[in-house]
């Protein structure tokens, strides 16, 4: 239990959005939590782990109950069945005690040396100077012109050993090295022609890269640094011919299109993440999905995740995918999602606004009656431009008369 159960960053450093996913999916799991347990449950986790959350709290509780303990527990390898029997069982307020007592005990971080050893060139030792001398005390008889003209200095002499000192001073200064040249010139290896591909031998070496490549565009990329093409570069016309030739291209395609598929459910139909996570330009994976035949099966996924955000039963959810810009516009339903959202919050406004004095104190009504945090109301509010209007509204508003 000592393990993993140490804090990685403080719970104010947990962000936002993720805490309220959590906090969304304890309630869906019949176990709600206060925000500042999941901040502290959150801390266990490093900020790297933050998409492996919210990858989770994206789909529906696989066991109940099951607190924000128990979802850093499941992240880190659990059964969600044990970890729902570990939350009725109280495992999880033992951890909780347990990782505030290792905060305690961890030692303050040492404080950083101001001196740091440098390897800059020593400055020269500074010559004498001889001091000053005294002026003379002003003669009553000086005129103004005697007083403003320049003074003149005595000449300063160097003493001979302080100058060879200075000349002997080591010098740490980068100079620019020749080209190494005979034997120890480096030169790329030499490209062999893809016509060696076309041979018996060559099918085990394409066997080979297909098991270390999930998609042909990789295998282009990694076979173009060793095989020439008939007319310079390798061409991923002549890899799928070499490929077709030896009876491996169904193997391939049906590798890719089991990625593809599992890249846009897993990624909720963001075309963009897909072609991150798969290595592929959006020409690319746009020319994959053609050769593929599968343009038609990836718009019924996006559809389908298109339909899920903008018919979402949670007020909680549909305010998180407000903040998500770039999954929306990939989706290409941002003006109508933003549109929508108003209209319903214009509407939930509309009955509570005779009791509010502020918008913060409106949203905070809202929250509350719809099971939504107030923090994600007020910033739908002024993101979608509403809060304008209801500042206008609240403030012109006369105060509540008592009998």
């Amino acid at each position: 239990m000592n393990t993993p159960w140490q804090r990685q960053r403080q719970p104010d450093d947990v962000p936002t959005p993720v805490a309220v996913a959590v906090s969304d999916y304890c309630r869906r799991a019949k176990s709600p939590a206060t925000p500042t347990e999941v901040r502290e449950a959150l801390a266990l986790l490093a900020e790297a782990d933050d998409f492996r959350v919210r990858t989770l709290t994206d789909t529906e509780p696989q066991a109940r109950p099951l607190g924000p303990f128990a979802v850093v527990d499941v992240l880190n390898g659990t059964a969600p069945e044990l970890a729902a029997k570990r939350q009725e069982c109280g495992y999880y307020e033992v951890v909780q005690e347990l990782a505030r007592v290792h905060e305690e005990k961890r030692p303050p971080a040492p404080a950083p040396t101001p001196d740091v050893p440098t390897f800059a060139t020593p400055a020269p030792r500074p010559a004498n100077v001889p001091a000053k001398p005294e002026r003379a005390p002003k003669s009553s008889g000086e005129t103004i012109q005697a007083r403003i003209a320049p003074r003149k200095r005595a000449a300063v002499e160097e003493t001979p050993y302080e100058a060879e000192e200075t000349e002997e001073a080591p010098s740490f200064l980068k100079r620019e090295l020749p080209k190494p040249r005979g034997r120890f010139t480096r030169l790329d290896a030499p490209k062999t022609s893809f016509q060696e591909l076309t041979r018996a031998s060559g099918k085990e070496t394409l066997e080979a890269a297909l098991e270390a490549h999930d998609h042909r565009f990789a295998l282009l990329n990694s076979l173009a640094n060793q095989y020439n093409g008939a007319r310079g570069d390798l061409t991923l016309s002549e890899l799928e011919g070499v490929l077709g030739a030896h009876g491996l291209m169904e193997a391939m395609a049906s590798r890719e299109r089991q990625a593809l598929l599992a890249g846009y459910t897993e990624h909720r139909g963001a075309a963009g993440r897909v072609g991150w996570a798969l290595g592929l330009s959006p020409s690319e994976l746009k020319q994959l999905e053609t050769k593929l035949g599968l343009s038609q099966e990836v718009e019924e996924v996006r559809e389908r995740f298109r339909r899920e955000a903008l018919t979402s039963r949670h007020l909680t959810q549909r305010l998180d995918l407000l903040g998500r810009d770039k999954y929306l516009a990939d989706l290409g339903i941002k003006k109508r999602f933003t549109d929508m959202l108003r209209r319903e919050l214009e509407v939930l406004v509309r009955d509570e606004l005779s009791g509010a004095t502020t918008v913060a104190t409106l949203a905070e009504v809202v929250g509350r009656k719809h099971g939504a945090p107030s923090e994600l109301v007020l910033r739908a509010l002024e993101r979608l431009g509403v809060a304008g209007e209801l500042r206008k509204r609240t403030s012109n508003t006369p105060p509540h008369s008592t009998p």
